[in-house]
């Protein structure tokens, strides 16, 4: 299984960027996968205390007791939980919020307006749904891929002169998302970004 034994530096990392500071969630959010890190808990237990965890289940059968053991580790390492878009597993595990794909932003606006509680992000990869993401009610955005990155679902990345073009036009908080690690955690200081969001980045 993979250490995950980069999350304490991306975070310092992500801490510094210049726009950490307009964001209500924390500068670091990590994103499970159920290939690329396929020890959720390992990966929970190994991130630092106030950074956040995003548990994308893909319908997992088992994703009501994965959730809720999250859930439990979150709680003991002072992260914010968030599932992916799922109403009925975020309320069942308690947790602070959902994260949406950009497919499913109508999804976040319904969900908003029903009253459903905490912190909402999206991903997004264009401006298009930047502006989207804004009228459904999301709190943050990740926006994707900014690097060349290994997710099977990764396009041509936007690279970094684009990415801030639409940060600036962004009314929300924009995390980095797609080839984000310590070593290109370094480049993305001065481009407005609120922090890094990490899949593969986090083993090191």
């Amino acid at each position: 299984m993979p250490p995950y034994d980069a999350g304490r530096r991306l975070a310092r990392q992500a801490a510094r960027l210049d726009g950490a500071a307009r964001s209500p969630l924390p500068a670091l959010l990590a994103l499970t996968d159920p290939e690329r890190t396929p020890d959720l808990p390992g990966l929970a237990r190994a991130l630092p205390p106030g950074s956040a965890l995003i548990y994308r289940h893909f319908g997992a059968p088992d994703r009501f007791t994965i959730a809720a053991d999250l859930a439990r580790v979150a709680q003991a390492r002072e992260l914010v939980f968030l599932v992916s878009a799922d109403a009925e597993l975020a309320r069942a595990c308690g947790a602070d919020g959902q994260h949406f794909p950009e497919t499913r932003l109508d999804e976040a606006r319904h969900a908003r307006r029903r009253g459903d509680p905490g912190l909402f992000t999206a991903a997004c990869h264009s401006r298009k749904a930047l502006e989207r993401a804004a009228r459904a009610g999301i709190d943050a955005v990740l926006l994707s891929p900014i690097l060349p990155s290994r997710s099977p679902s990764a396009v041509r990345p936007l690279g970094l002169m684009r990415a801030a073009a639409l940060v600036r036009t962004s009314t929300l908080p924009v995390y980095a998302l797609g080839g984000i690690n310590a070593q290109s955690g370094r480049r993305l200081g001065g481009f407005g970004f609120s922090g890094m969001a990490a899949v593969d980045g986090l083993t090191g």
